[in-house]
C-alpha cells in the first residue's frame, strides 16, 4: 500500500524571512513570507509554525500557529507572520501544505537556530529584496 502513494516533490515554492520596519516596534522586525516562484497557482495552502531548541541549556518550544490561504497566485509572495525576536535563537519550522490541481504537496522549511539574522541575508526570488530563504 505504501508503495503506490506518491509525494510529488515540491519546487520552486520557499520560505523566506525578510526584515521590515515595524511601526509598533519602532525598529526592523522580521517576517516569513511563503514565496510560490512558479507558474502555477496554490490552493487551500496551510502552514503550521513553530520552534524549538535550546537556551540557556533548557529545552524551549513555542505553540503551533495555523494559517490558511485559499490561494497564492504564481509569482508573487506571502506574508506569513512576525517571528519575534526571542525565538530566532531556536529551531523555526514551517510545514507547507497546498494542492496544484488535484495534487496533495507537503514539505517541511526549517530555519536553523541563529540562522535568521543579516549575515545570511540573499536576495529573494519574487520579492526581489535582501532576506533569509530556506529551500
Amino acid at each position: 500500500m505504501k508503495k503506490d502513494i506518491i509525494i510529488p516533490q515540491v519546487e520552486n515554492v520557499y520560505v523566506a524571512a525578510m526584515q521590515e520596519w515595524n511601526d509598533d516596534f519602532m525598529e526592523k522586525t522580521w517576517y516569513a513570507y511563503l514565496i510560490n516562484d512558479s507558474n502555477e497557482k496554490l490552493e487551500t495552502a496551510i502552514v503550521v509554525s513553530s520552534a524549538h531548541g535550546l537556551i540557556n541549556d533548557e529545552e524551549r518550544k513555542t505553540s503551533s500557529l495555523r494559517h490558511d490561504y485559499a490561494e497564492v497566485a504564481p509569482d508573487t509572495a506571502t506574508k506569513i507572520e512576525m517571528i519575534e525576536g526571542s525565538v530566532l535563537a531556536l529551531n523555526n519550522v514551517f510545514m507547507v501544505t497546498f494542492f496544484i490541481g488535484n495534487k496533495l504537496y507537503d514539505k517541511k522549511f526549517v530555519f536553523k537556530a541563529g540562522s535568521i539574522n543579516e549575515d545570511n541575508v540573499t536576495e529573494l526570488p519574487v520579492i526581489f529584496k535582501d532576506g533569509v530563504l530556506v529551500k
